[in-house]
């Protein structure tokens, strides 16, 4: 029996980890999915990208370099069209760097008091990026 082909997510967020492994499960059974907890080295580079697919990257190339495995990633946010697209791939340290969903969320809606209703339109972004250890890389925006 040959051991499975072994994919790492550089994640930490065991939610996303366990709906990975159920879809790559399904698809792809000979597949297995390794979280941050599973391998050693990562070291979480931070996220200086301007846009989602770049953090996505950063990440995914970090987790390739350090474990030699294929890496996935992925950088996700709030894209406000009233705020040229903020907060952006700054969602999470929208209220400063150590700031939580609670602050973030808080500051956002200050932002908007303003705003009409019919003109808060938002959506969500995330981009996941797939690294592999010969150079190979994929990125998709959705």
């Amino acid at each position: 029996m040959t051991a499975p082909q072994q994919v790492v997510l550089a994640t930490n967020n065991a939610k996303k980890l366990a709906e990975l492994r159920r879809i790559v499960g399904e698809a792809a059974p000979d597949v297995e999915v390794l979280g941050l907890g599973d391998v050693a080295g990562y070291p979480e580079p931070a996220e200086t990208e301007r846009t989602f697919e770049g953090n996505a990257l950063l990440k995914a190339r970090a987790c390739v370099a350090a474990t030699g495995l294929p890496a996935l990633a992925d950088d996700s946010g709030l894209a406000v069209d009233v705020l040229n697209g903020m907060p952006g791939v700054r969602s999470a340290r929208w209220a400063g760097p150590d700031a939580n969903d609670e602050a973030n969320n808080e500051l956002l809606l200050r932002q908007l008091a303003d705003v009409p209703d019919a003109d808060r339109t938002a959506r969500f972004v995330c981009a996941m990026a797939l690294v592999l250890p010969d150079g190979t890389e994929q990125v998709r925006l959705g």
